[in-house]
């Protein structure tokens, strides 16, 4: 009875009239302020999340896991050592490819420098998802043979070059007794146009792996392999297995040498996120003291008659609380969670909108792995906002709790 009776007094004092009006002006400040510290930081965390969830996606998913070259030649006796590798425990599945550097010009004239990756199709596409961001022909009609070409969306953009259109690849001829043979033109189709939305739409294209070979006169060698593994967040432990089942000198890459520090940079802003926004929140929260200790000067009569009528020092203080967690726990999380999942739900659109009103991409893919700001909403961030804002908000009663219940009312009375 006595914990309802200091609810019910509380939301009394919280919502009901002040003699000068509904709220102080501190006290709307205060509310507000903890409202967009819970906003900002759960807009922060889902950005966060996204960008997590497309590195999975758009990065691990097309990346290999691992990559195998060796240091002097090429790889001769390569579908023996690509079952070999297959057999590894953690290794889900390999492929062969080869790489070079090549030169697209496009009708207009106009050119651009890429890294062009021969592979089979029938192999490649059990080491990446590329098919699943592949416009145009499927990856089951990727034959050699036909002078076909995979590009990027941002390479296609830049050579104004659609479907189908034909264009010309420079790229060098076999290298021999130290002298370098006049580089080879070749024509090409583009028959798929691979949209990432990042950086690697303006840097890799794809050729049959067969093509490249006549092309560079290579024979039946490849460059390397590539590997993908069930746990590419352990791919070091695979690293030290792969190099135990290797009988040449190799160079073996991981995801980790090239795309790694993204994550560690996701994690770090994480954290930094968490340490500001606390902190601001904590500001916003310890407001509250200067709005109840306003609220202990205005209650003050209020609270001189309920110590008459027998109130205690544990309810004058428990009022007290309720007040604070009311009035900045209760009004300021919920305004701020609402307006929060609201922006992280639309965030994508609303960034889209600003940037187009600007008329600059705040995330270009030339430069970052992505070039929209993702958003992921997870419930387990909300919920830990709201546990901190609550116990923030907790603290910030206790001191102007025990005045309240410290006032005398012999002398509040006497001076009224």
């Amino acid at each position: 009875m006595i914990k309802f009776l200091a609810f019910f007094l509380g939301c009394r004092f919280s919502y009901g009239r002040y003699r000068e009006g509904m709220f102080s002006l501190i006290s709307i400040f205060s509310a507000f302020g903890v409202s967009i510290s819970i906003a900002i930081l759960i807009v922060s965390l889902s950005a966060m999340n996204g960008f997590e969830r497309e590195l999975n996606q758009r990065v691990l998913a097309v990346v290999p896991h691992c990559e195998i070259e060796p240091v002097n030649h090429y790889l001769t006796e390569w579908k023996t050592l690509l079952a070999q590798i297959e057999r590894i425990p953690d290794v889900a599945a390999a492929a062969p490819y080869i790489i070079f550097t090549g030169l697209l010009e496009s009708s207009s004239h106009k050119l651009v420098a890429l890294q062009v990756r021969g592979v089979d199709a029938l192999l490649e596409h059990r080491v990446s998802e590329c098919r699943s961001y592949l416009k145009g022909c499927s990856w089951e009609k990727f034959l050699p043979g036909r002078r076909q070409l995979f590009i990027g969306k941002g390479v296609a953009d830049r050579l104004n070059l659609k479907l189908g259109d034909w264009m010309t690849m420079i790229m060098p001829d076999k290298y021999q007794e130290d002298k370098l043979l006049q580089p080879k033109y070749v024509r090409l189709k583009v028959t798929g146009i691979l949209n990432f939305n990042g950086i690697r739409d303006y840097s890799l294209a794809y050729m049959p792996i067969i093509d490249v070979q006549k092309l560079l006169s290579m024979g039946h060698y490849i460059t390397g392999i590539s590997v993908r593994s069930y746990h590419p967040f352990e791919v070091e432990s695979l690293i030290n297995k792969l190099g135990e089942n290797i009988n040449f000198s190799a160079y073996i890459r991981s995801w980790r040498s090239t795309y790694g520090y993204m994550y560690d940079d996701i994690r770090m802003i994480r954290a930094i996120i968490y340490l500001a926004i606390f902190l601001v929140m904590g500001i916003a929260c310890f407001s509250i003291v200067s709005t109840l200790m306003i609220a202990v000067q205005e209650r003050r009569y209020e609270i001189a008659i309920l110590r008459t009528l027998g109130a205690t020092d544990s309810l004058i203080r428990a009022i007290f609380i309720w007040y604070g967690l009311l009035l900045g726990g209760v009004v300021g999380s919920v305004i701020g969670v609402s307006i929060g999942v609201l922006v992280s739900l639309k965030i994508t659109v609303i960034i889209h909108i600003l940037e187009k009103l600007i008329g600059c991409d705040l995330l270009s893919g030339e430069i970052y792995f992505i070039d929209f700001l993702p958003s992921e909403l997870h419930w387990f961030d909300i919920i830990s906002v709201l546990f901190i804002s609550l116990v923030l908000s907790l603290v910030a009663t206790w001191y102007p709790a025990k005045q309240a219940s410290r006032l005398q009312p012999v002398q509040i009375l006497r001076r009224q």
